[in-house]
């Protein structure tokens, strides 16, 4: 990086530093390089669709799972504090005494990672199987992953990031509840709206009777302020909010009493921006209730109407599943579940009445989250088959995130460089804009933190502007 810096700057030595920041940004098109070294330096804004687990690079991981003797499964690459009863697992120790211990750190990234994919498995797999291998070198250690994403975000200008730091731990008994789980199915397989909205209010009538506020109230005060707290997350270069999320392969019922937990959690603390849901959306649960988890973001909307929530929706492409399943999942999560913005938004082109939908986007202000890397590798859309243009073309407010930076070897930085790089009309000011929703967009509770973010992107741009005018 310190290479590409340098050259950046005796390219702009030569040209006397003599033309604006748009032009200078025509120029350097096609050179990677210099578009990265542009990007490295210009004010970033703020990260909105964001996986803590998923942004922290392995090497942290492996040398943690290394330094504490973790279990290693040599076939799945998957790691544990403690030995499994299934398995072929030995501790790195046991490892490094055999002289192995380089072999498998190769493998171990290139599982938990994108880095040297060979294709040898679908991308998608290996993006989605990583979460649960490498998970046990997270828990008990969120306050370094969290201080690496700090520095990495203040070292590429990136002022702000929206996070999905952790599920809600609670061991909550709903298994008197389990009945539940077949008349919500029941009701969703026939569409009743309304049938299903009366279960979902006797559901969460006997999930309050179990003390779910507790389980919020003890995430906000003793994980999400204290840690936020301790480690001073927040200072004059850099702000971090917290997207609470659940899981969508979880049946109904452990899905929609994480969900209510979820929702008490960021209607009580200004720390938790919002809530999201999460896992690959073509799994069979995903899509047999995926209509059913929009109408419970509904509920949980009509109990906390001041909670923002964005849904990741529409993350399929042709021949990831059947094409009539690509036509309505945007759909649904905007005019069903009221998302107050959509991450992802890749099958939009195949949505029914997609035109439609991208008006009422766009009149609405409902933010698409791009990532470009990220539908790149997972489901191979890029270029112009990625529909970013589609969103731009119909006025779609756009930000500009990147997923999951750890697991794709990958920057912000260098979401703005293929952004520049494969959409050749898309000129600075445009850049600037996205930039500038990224602050505008978020969901951050406080009004005097957000005006004194884009405040601070003023005095950034204007610093980083200056470098191009003549001296």
């Amino acid at each position: 990086m310190t290479r590409i810096i340098t050259l950046f700057c005796i390219f702009m030595a030569q040209i006397g530093f003599s033309q604006s920041a748009e032009s200078y940004l025509e120029k350097i098109r096609n050179n990677e390089a210099l578009l990265t070294a542009f990007f490295q330096q210009m004010p970033k804004g703020g990260d909105l669709h964001h996986h803590f687990s998923g942004s922290v690079y392995a090497e942290p991981l492996l040398e943690r799972a290394i330094a504490e003797d973790f279990y290693l499964n040599i076939e799945t690459m998957a790691v544990s504090k403690t030995k499994p009863a299934n398995g072929n697992w030995q501790t790195f120790s046991s490892i490094k005494n055999q002289g192995k211990l380089d072999y498998y750190q190769q493998q171990i990234m290139q599982t938990w990672s994108a880095k040297d994919y060979n294709g040898s498995v679908p991308s998608d797999d290996l993006f989605f199987d990583s979460f649960m291998k490498f998970e046990p070198t997270i828990q008990g250690h969120f306050a370094e992953g969290m201080l690496e994403l700090k520095k990495r975000a203040i070292a590429e200008n990136v002022s702000y990031i929206e996070t999905q730091l952790s599920t809600i731990p609670c061991d909550m008994n709903v298994s008197d509840l389990n009945d539940f789980n077949t008349k919500l199915r029941q009701a969703a397989s026939q569409k009743d709206e309304k049938a299903v909205l009366k279960l979902l209010d006797d559901l969460y009538k006997a999930i309050q009777q179990k003390e779910a506020k507790k389980y919020a109230l003890d995430f906000n005060n003793n994980f999400i302020a204290k840690l936020h707290k301790d480690l001073k997350m927040d200072d004059e270069k850099f702000t971090m909010r917290y997207q609470n999320f659940v899981l969508r392969f979880m049946d109904p019922v452990d899905l929609f009493k994480n969900l209510s937990i979820a929702f008490i959690s960021a209607n009580d603390s200004k720390l938790v921006a919002g809530v999201n849901i999460v896992s690959p959306e073509h799994g069979e649960n995903s899509m047999k209730d995926y209509w059913l988890h929009m109408v419970m973001f509904k509920y949980c909307h009509s109990k906390f109407p001041d909670v923002k929530y964005t849904l990741h929706a529409g993350e399929l492409t042709l021949g990831l599943v059947q094409p009539e399943d690509l036509t309505w999942h945007i759909n649904d999560a905007i005019y069903i579940a009221g998302a107050n913005r959509i991450g992802h938004g890749v099958d939009i082109a195949y949505e029914a009445n997609s035109y439609d939908l991208l008006k009422y986007m766009a009149k609405n202000t409902i933010p698409i989250e791009i990532n470009l890397a990220s539908n790149e590798f997972i489901l191979k859309v890029k270029d112009n088959r990625h529909p970013f243009t589609l969103y731009k073309e119909f006025n779609v407010p756009i930000v500009i995130s990147t997923d999951d930076a750890g697991i794709l070897r990958s920057s912000m930085t260098e979401q703005y460089v293929l952004l520049a790089n494969r959409y050749k009309d898309v000129n600075y000011e445009t850049i600037k804009k996205y930039v500038y929703n990224s602050i505008n967009y978020s969901f951050i509770q406080d009004t005097s933190v957000k005006k004194q973010l884009l405040k601070d992107l003023d005095t950034r741009f204007k610093a980083f502007e200056a470098k191009f005018s003549k001296n």
